[in-house]
C-alpha cells in the first residue's frame, strides 16, 4: 500500500525520488508483469491504494484540477498538529480526533491534469489473452470494500474465462462474494449492450463513452502530475499508478448532485458535468500516475520499445527469417481470398503500411486497398475480417448500410453541457485496421448525418483525419488508419488502389473453409505472422536513390507508351508500392535493382 505522510517541512525531493525508485524497480527481471493490470483483473480484486497498470487510449482530455498538495490537520484537545501530502489521493487523510486546518500557512496548493482514458479500441481478443498469460501478479477478492464491490462494472465471467487455470484456482478459492459478481455481472451486461451503467448515485444512466459498441473493461479517470502536456488525445498508453476507489467519493459526488437540485438557478449548468466528470469510483476507478508511457504498439509479442538496444536483438533475429515467414504468410492469405496471390500480395502491403510522415496536408505511406469482387452471399468479407482479427492488434469491422450510415455516430463531438467529448465510432487508436463492408450495402437514401458520416469516412482515407465536431468549428485529429474495403464492384469511397478478387477455388462451406485455414496454421507460425505485420510497420526504412531512380525510369518508359493515361498519381502510387514491396520482403531479399513485378504495376 502507497501513503506518504510528513512530520516535518516538505520537501520536493521525495517526489522525485519516488518516481525514480519505481522506474528503477519495473526495469528489474520483467517486474511490470507482477504488477496488477486493470485490463485483466476486476477492481474487487484489487487493494485500493495498492500499485496498478493500465493500457489504455486517451478518449478526453478534463480541465486541470487543484488540490492540496501539503495540509495540516490539528487535534482540537491536544493542539497536536500533523503535516501530510496529498499527492497520490483523492481523499485526504484525517484522523478520527483531527481536523484539516485550511488556514494553515503550511498549505501549498498543487495542480494536476484528469485524462478519460478507456481501453484500446477494438484490441483483438489474442492480444488481451497474451497479456493476461504473461502476467504474474497474484491477486484476490479485496475484504475491504465490501459494499462497494457490489457495484462493479467489469467482466467478471469473462475475465477470468481468460486467466490461465492457476490464476482461476486462486480465484475460485478465495471465497468472493456470489452476490457481488452477480450484480457486476449485471452492470457489465448492460455496459456492453449500449455503454450504459446504472448506478445507484445516477438517476440517468452513465455512459462510459466508449468509441465502439460492445466493448468490455473499465474506464478510468487517469490523474497525471508532471509533462501531460506531452500527451494527445488518442495516444495509447501505458500507467503505473496508485488505485483510488474509495466509496467516499461516491458519497461526497452524490450529495452534491442532491444540494445542487435545490438551487438549479446556481448548479444547473453544472450537474451534467458533475455527474460526467465525478461519476462513482466503483464504475470509474481512479489511477494518479506515477510512471506513464506511451506505447509504439500493443503487440505483447514484441519488445515494448524497439529502439533499446536488448530489443535489437530479438529484432535482427526475426529479420534473418523474414523471407521465410513472407512466404508462409503470402500463402495463408492466398488461401483466405480464396486463391488470388495477387489480391494476398497487396493485402500484405496494405497491413504493413503506416502514414509514415505529412508533407504539407498530404499522409505519406498510407494505402487503401478496395478488394472488389467479393461475394456477397456467402458471407465472405465477415470470414476475411475474422482473419484479419487474427494477425493484427487492433481492428474493427464497419458494416456499411444505410441504416448504419444514417444512425451511427461516427465523427466525435464536444458536449459542452456535460464539458466532455462524446466519442465515435472513428475515434480509433494509431494502428488499428478499419475493414469497410460495402457487399450489403443496398439502395436507399442519407439523411443529412448519412452524408456527413460518408464525408467523414472519405476524409480519413484521403487525408487520414477526423474532423471533430465542436459544434462552432470543426478541429482536424490526424489519424493512422489501416482501411480497407470490400465490395461487390466499385467502391463508393476513395482509394489508393483497387484490387478485383480473381477467385481459383469457390468453396460450398466458407464458414469451415476459413476456420479451417486457422485451425491448420501452428500456434508458432500465427504468431510469427503477427510479429511480421507489427514489426515491419515499426521500422524506420530509407529507398536508395538507386532504386527510386529505376522506379522513375519505369515511370519514363510507362509515359512513353500511354502519355496519356500515366499521370503523376501514378508515379506517387507506384513509390508508395515500391516502398513497401521493399519493406515486405527486406533489402536482403531483394535484388539490388528493384523491379516491381509487372501485375503490380498494371493494377495501379
Amino acid at each position: 500500500m502507497l501513503f506518504f505522510v510528513a512530520q516535518n517541512a516538505p520537501n520536493s525531493d521525495w517526489e522525485k525520488k519516488v518516481t525514480e525508485y519505481f522506474k528503477e524497480k519495473l526495469k528489474e527481471n520483467n517486474a511490470t508483469n507482477w504488477v496488477p493490470s486493470l485490463n485483466d483483473v476486476p477492481v474487487h480484486y484489487l487493494k485500493p491504494n495498492s500499485l496498478v497498470k493500465f493500457r489504455c487510449m486517451v478518449q478526453d482530455m478534463f480541465d486541470p484540477e487543484f488540490y492540496m498538495g501539503v495540509y495540516e490537520t490539528v487535534d482540537p484537545n491536544t493542539n497536536a498538529r500533523v503535516l501530510h501530502f496529498g499527492k497520490y489521493r483523492d481523499v485526504a487523510e484525517c484522523g478520527p480526533q483531527q481536523e484539516i486546518d485550511l488556514n494553515s500557512s503550511q498549505t501549498v496548493t498543487s495542480e494536476r491534469q484528469t485524462f478519460y482514458c478507456v481501453p484500446v479500441p477494438g484490441e483483438s481478443a489474442w492480444v488481451k489473452e497474451a497479456y493476461i498469460s504473461a502476467s504474474q501478479a497474484r491477486v484476490s477478492p479485496s475484504t475491504s470494500y465490501t459494499p462497494s464491490r457490489h457495484k462493479r462494472s467489469y467482466e467478471e465471467d469473462e475475465d477470468m474465462d481468460l486467466h490461465p487455470s492457476k490464476q482461476k484456482e486462486q480465484h475460485m478459492g478465495s471465497g468472493g462474494d456470489i452476490h457481488g459478481c452477480v450484480e457486476a455481472k449485471r452492470l457489465e451486461t448492460e455496459a456492453s449492450a449500449g455503454h450504459h451503467v446504472i448506478s445507484p448515485n445516477c438517476s440517468p444512466p452513465l455512459d462510459l463513452n466508449f468509441p465502439l459498441p460492445g466493448e468490455k473493461g473499465p474506464a478510468c479517470l487517469v490523474k497525471i502530475y508532471e509533462s501531460w502536456e506531452s500527451f494527445k488525445v488518442n495516444d495509447v498508453l501505458e500507467v503505473f499508478g496508485v488505485l483510488s476507489v474509495d466509496p467516499v467519493l461516491s458519497i461526497v459526488n452524490s450529495e452534491e448532485r442532491d444540494s445542487s437540485s435545490l438551487d438549479p438557478m446556481e448548479c444547473m449548468d453544472t450537474m451534467e458535468e458533475q455527474r460526467v466528470h465525478s461519476p462513482p469510483a466503483s464504475l470509474v476507478p481512479r489511477i494518479h500516475v506515477i510512471l506513464a508511457q506511451k506505447l509504439q504498439h500493443i503487440n505483447p509479442l514484441l519488445p515494448a520499445c524497439l529502439n533499446e538496444e536488448e530489443s535489437k536483438t530479438f529484432v535482427s533475429n526475426f529479420m534473418s527469417e523474414l523471407s521465410p515467414v513472407r512466404a508462409e504468410l503470402l500463402g495463408f492469405l492466398t488461401h483466405a481470398l480464396l486463391g488470388d496471390s495477387l489480391a494476398a500480395e497487396y493485402l500484405i502491403l496494405h497491413l504493413i503500411s503506416t502514414v509514415y510522415g505529412r508533407r504539407d496536408v498530404l499522409p505519406l505511406g498510407k494505402f487503401t486497398v478496395n478488394l472488389s469482387g467479393c461475394p456477397r452471399s456467402s458471407a465472405f468479407s465477415e470470414h476475411l475480417y475474422r482473419l484479419i482479427q487474427q494477425l493484427v492488434p487492433a481492428s474493427y469491422h464497419l458494416r456499411m448500410s444505410i441504416e448504419s450510415m444514417n444512425h451511427s455516430r461516427f465523427i466525435p463531438h464536444k458536449d459542452y453541457a456535460a464539458n466532455r467529448l462524446v466519442s465515435g465510432l472513428l475515434q480509433l487508436a494509431s494502428h488499428t485496421s478499419l475493414v469497410i463492408d460495402e457487399t450489403q450495402l443496398e439502395q436507399g437514401q442519407l439523411d443529412t448525418a448519412g452524408v456527413h458520416n460518408v464525408t467523414a469516412l472519405g476524409n480519413l482515407i484521403t487525408w487520414q483525419k477526423v474532423d471533430y465536431d465542436f459544434n462552432y468549428h470543426r478541429m482536424e485529429f490526424p489519424c493512422n488508419i489501416n482501411v480497407l474495403i470490400t465490395s461487390e464492384g466499385r467502391s463508393l469511397l476513395p482509394s489508393d488502389c483497387q484490387v478485383h478478387l480473381q477467385p481459383q477455388i469457390i468453396p460450398p462451406n466458407m464458414e469451415e473453409y476459413m476456420s479451417s485455414l486457422l485451425t491448420a496454421v501452428l500456434p508458432s507460425v500465427l504468431n510469427k505472422f503477427r510479429i511480421y505485420l507489427s514489426l515491419l510497420r515499426l521500422l524506420d526504412y530509407s529507398i536508395s536513390d538507386e532504386v527510386t531512380k529505376a522506379v522513375e525510369e519505369d515511370f519514363v518508359e510507362m509515359r512513353k507508351n500511354n502519355p496519356e493515361s500515366v499521370t503523376a498519381d501514378d508515379l506517387h502510387k507506384m513509390l508508395l508500392v515500391a516502398r513497401w514491396v521493399w519493406c515486405s520482403c527486406h533489402p536482403s531479399g531483394l535484388p539490388s535493382q528493384l523491379q516491381l513485378q509487372p501485375a503490380l504495376a498494371l493494377q495501379l
